[in-house]
């Protein structure tokens, strides 16, 4: 079998990019990536020339697409846009293209937005008429399937999940592991406000006047960041720490060190990876019900999805965790094992392997 996957560029990994980074050692299959630019990287690193080159990089992918195509010979096509109208409307052109030419096209729908789903319900038949000959769709949560059928799709839906690299875990014993006590709490994501950054704070904030020794590492870069840090000073939170982005062993030490993972994002998240390394490392959960994690997800034996975005909501359940610390080791042997079992990127990739083989 010949897989062609459509992925964005992975040499600075990020959402789709950092999946298919990570399942890239484990294909079994003659897989081949084609890398193209996506148009926010284009407009962050030459805002001036954003659109003639948006343009002239989109032509030469296509051409790409075309020659790896020609190259494979009838290979199976996997399109990864989010549900978003710049990703959907570039992917409806690789989606003909790969039509014409007679392959098999799979859609991986990673992220949702949610008002552009509201206009597509409007205009079913548009949806459609563009789609309508796709051989079958993965997504990240049951939710997004109904979302799908809502907007008249027929063809195989499969939920699957993102995934943990299995070098991140590489000599980390596996067996159950005891926590002193919690110290360090972790926020590790893009640094923005749909994120949940300044909930974070709020919520260490407010556990830190009752916990005088906690600690928080913010691990990430984004757009909010200098205003976290200038939130973080003026606010006089001592003990907060920003790293920057992470990668690699670094990115593994910031996950050993960390006794709990916080997440409040309100982001339209398919399956947050950092979510499943964090339950690798045995860390216990704090995030809220989006995509894929209501699916799974196991209030009081992974940790707590909250619904609200009140800080002292998050920091009721944290000081729970802290006051307990045997329910503490409990979730986090519990997690540690789950995602072994269920997210490990080797088994990922031969469960899509398996599937499209299928299609």
């Amino acid at each position: 079998m010949k897989i062609i996957i459509n992925t964005p560029i992975i040499s600075a990994p990020a959402g789709v990019a950092n999946h298919y980074l990570g399942l890239r050692p484990y294909f079994t299959n003659a897989v081949v990536y084609n890398q193209y630019m996506p148009m926010n990287y284009i407009q962050t690193k030459v805002p001036i020339l954003h659109t003639p080159l948006r343009m002239l990089a989109l032509f030469f992918d296509l051409i790409k697409f075309i020659i790896l195509i020609i190259a494979y010979r009838l290979p199976t096509v996997l399109l990864n846009p989010s549900f978003g109208p710049r990703a959907i409307q570039r992917d409806a052109l690789f989606m003909n293209i790969a039509k014409m030419l007679k392959c098999k096209v799979a859609v991986f729908i990673h992220g949702w937005n949610n008002d552009y789903l509201q206009s597509q319900l409007k205009t079913k038949d548009q949806f459609m008429s563009v789609w309508k000959n796709t051989d079958a769709f993965f997504v990240l949560a049951k939710e997004f399937e109904q979302y799908l059928r809502q907007l008249g799709v027929t063809a195989p839906i499969f939920v699957t999940t993102t995934k943990v690299d299995d070098r991140m875990l590489a000599g980390m014993d596996a067996a159950s592991q005891k926590k002193g006590e919690i110290i360090n709490i972790l926020f590790l994501a893009r640094i923005e406000r749909v994120k949940g950054i300044f909930t974070a704070i709020d919520t260490f904030k407010l556990l830190k006047d009752k916990h005088p020794f906690l600690k928080m590492r913010v691990v990430g870069s984004g757009n909010a960041l200098e205003e976290a840090k200038q939130f973080v000073s003026e606010e006089g939170i001592s003990d907060v720490t920003f790293t920057g982005s992470q990668y690699g062993e670094n990115l593994r030490n910031e996950y050993a060190a960390a006794d709990l993972y916080i997440l409040p994002t309100t982001h339209g998240e398919g399956m947050p990876t950092t979510v499943l390394e964090a339950m690798a490392f045995g860390l216990p959960v704090i995030t809220r019900p989006v995509g894929g994690l209501v699916d799974f997800f196991e209030t009081d034996k992974m940790g707590y999805l909250i619904e609200s975005l009140n800080p002292l909501d998050y920091a009721q359940v944290i000081e729970l965790l802290i006051n307990d610390i045997g329910k503490t080791n409990k979730i986090s042997n519990y997690n540690m094992q789950y995602a072994r079992e269920h997210f490990i990127a080797s088994k990922v990739a031969r469960q899509l392997e398996n599937t499209i083989s299928k299609i």
